[in-house]
């Protein structure tokens, strides 16, 4: 480590660019950036590894924007995490694979309905994803960060930072010492030091989503394909091979497994239960007693769970939504879950730590080269992570809402899927933009948006349907409008979309799985070159392109 004079005694020390809180996959991810683009970087984590964390799966979206930074920032390890065959050979053997995102309606006390489930496919074009054994993942990206020449100091909490907009940060550990930035940058979750020290929380949360959840790892979890009422559905791909949802009216249920494919080493399953509060509000019981409570009510989910047995003890929360009035300011930063927190639904946390540590990495980079720190030179950035929190609080409300009835579920669960099959394509067509020409204004363009954080800021019907679900979920909990009558609403919206291509059937309640076989794929390339407007086209061809290329270069690519 650089020295540092933290006793007094000398009148030199160590001024860092940037300081960095919080050694998770966030904090270690950006000073990982940092130091490897020649900024002077220290990261300061409370804890040592290796650290349980959830937050394991890994959606092709977020596989695309892991590829953008580790390019973009010349960070080749962080690929490493995109694809099972990288994470195994350069990462950890304890992930699994992640091939299919489902979900199953369950009712209190009756038997699953074998129509009432949702499947999202992983295209073939995809290499296949893993799901993050996040002890393993997060000491891997510290370890990275350490490489590239950052400062890593753990086993010391920051007590104090103490702020001069004209000069810059000092932050003071619970072990008494002190250390000098330019700037500061917390990831450090929940508890995030500036947050406290500076008064920047939202009491309350402006959040309209309201949850709680207890997880765990545990062993012994059978393949939900191998239980009885798993064994009656059709899905194209085998629950088991990706991440499951259990869904019901007031919450939903996790299971991830790490030992899903041959090559594992873990025997492992990650297992969240999460609950509206005010649904099931805490009942004193154990995290233990409360989930066998929670199995004996639904019958079918239980299955899954009869040889289970908790691998490490059970944690169990409040109110999981918290969020910031604001997030950047003089000299600091707040990002990822130190901004703001909603639900792991959907499984957009590592998401968004991607997007917003790609659009700070450069504006910190510059920064420590010409020395300007500006509070303005960051505006985008707290304008993404506050757009990013609101649409998913929207997301995360209205599909709480559906749970109660499949028909609104299954409308409102392809509002999910068009955003995360849209951001993909446009990940991926920047990519392969910036593969062909090596020019960085191909990701400072896409910020040149009126719609910070969305997939597809051009058009104003995508933008739209956000707010359009949220509010018929609103006036279904209200009781002014039937759950039947939203998802047609919402159906039609999707119907009307000139971005999507028909073939995928996004707007067809019927067509509960979605799944890019290769004659989907010959129908929506003919769409493309006929029927879709001129901007959509060009997206879906350079992504396309480019994800071909990708599945190439996978193949080719050595263990």
């Amino acid at each position: 480590m650089r020295h540092v004079d933290v006793t007094g005694k000398g009148s030199s020390r160590t001024v860092y660019d940037v300081a960095v809180i919080g050694g998770g996959f966030a904090g270690s991810l950006l000073a990982a950036v940092l130091a490897r683009n020649g900024v002077r970087t220290l990261l300061v984590e409370e804890e040592t590894a290796p650290r349980f964390s959830v937050g394991e799966s890994m959606v092709p979206y977020t596989a695309a924007l892991a590829r953008v930074v580790a390019r973009r920032y010349r960070v080749p390890e962080v690929e490493h995490l995109t694809s099972l065959k990288a994470v195994h050979g350069k990462v950890s053997a304890n992930c699994g694979v992640m091939r299919n995102m489902g979900f199953v309606h369950h009712r209190e006390q009756l038997r699953q309905h074998p129509g009432e489930v949702y499947q999202v496919v992983n295209p073939s074009v995809v290499p296949p994803v893993p799901h993050l054994f996040r002890e393993d993942v997060d000491a891997y990206l510290l370890g990275v960060a350490r490489q590239y020449g950052a400062d890593v100091c753990t086993g010391s909490r920051v007590d104090g930072v103490d702020v001069d907009p004209d000069v810059g940060v000092t932050l003071r550990t619970g072990s008494g010492d002190e250390f000098a930035a330019r700037y500061v940058v917390d990831a450090g979750g929940h508890r995030a030091s500036l947050a406290g020290e500076l008064g920047l929380r939202e009491e309350p949360s402006r959040a309209r989503h309201h949850s709680r959840t207890l997880f765990t790892h545990m062993t012994g979890v059978t393949p939900y394909d191998e239980t009885p009422a798993g064994r009656l559905l059709d899905q194209p791909s085998p629950w088991h091979q990706g991440t499951l949802h259990h869904v019901f009216d007031g919450g939903w249920l996790w299971v991830i497994p790490f030992d899903n494919q041959p090559r594992s080493a873990n025997s492992r399953c990650s297992v969240g239960l999460t609950l509206d509060p005010r649904r099931h509000p805490v009942s004193g019981l154990s995290p233990q007693e409360e989930f066998d409570a929670f199995l004996r009510r639904f019958p079918d989910v239980a299955g899954q769970f009869t040889h289970a047995v908790p691998s490490r003890p059970w944690t169990s929360t409040g109110r999981l939504q918290y969020s910031s009035k604001r997030v950047v300011g003089d000299r600091y930063c707040l990002v990822a879950h130190a901004a703001g927190f909603v639900d792991p639904l959907y499984s957009r946390g590592l998401a968004h730590s991607l997007e917003v540590v790609n659009a700070l990495g450069r504006r910190l980079i510059d920064a420590a080269r010409d020395g300007d720190w500006s509070t303005e030179r960051f505006q985008y950035v707290e304008d993404l992570q506050q757009a990013l929190f609101d649409a998913h609080d929207d997301l995360a409300y209205a599909s709480f809402v559906s749970f109660r009835d499949f028909e609104l579920f299954n409308a409102v669960v392809r509002t999910w899927t068009v955003s995360t099959v849209l951001g993909a394509l446009a990940v991926e067509n920047a990519c392969a933009a910036y593969g062909r020409s090596g020019d960085d204004s191909v990701f400072r363009d896409l910020e040149d948006t009126r719609h910070p954080g969305s997939p597809f800021p051009g058009s104003a019907h995508y933008n739209g349907l956000g707010p359009l679900t949220r509010t018929l979920c609103e006036e279904v909990e209200a009781g002014t409008r039937t759950p039947g009558s939203a998802a047609e609403r919402i159906f039609d919206a999707i119907r009307q979309a000139d971005y999507l291509p028909p073939s995928l059937g996004l707007g067809d309640p019927a067509d509960r799985f979605f799944h890019n076989t290769p004659a989907r794929i010959v129908r929506a390339a003919r769409w493309v070159r006929t029927d879709a407007p001129d901007e959509v086209g060009a997206l879906l061809k350079g992504a396309m392109g480019g994800l071909i290329r990708e599945r190439l270069r996978g193949a080719r690519r050595p263990d």
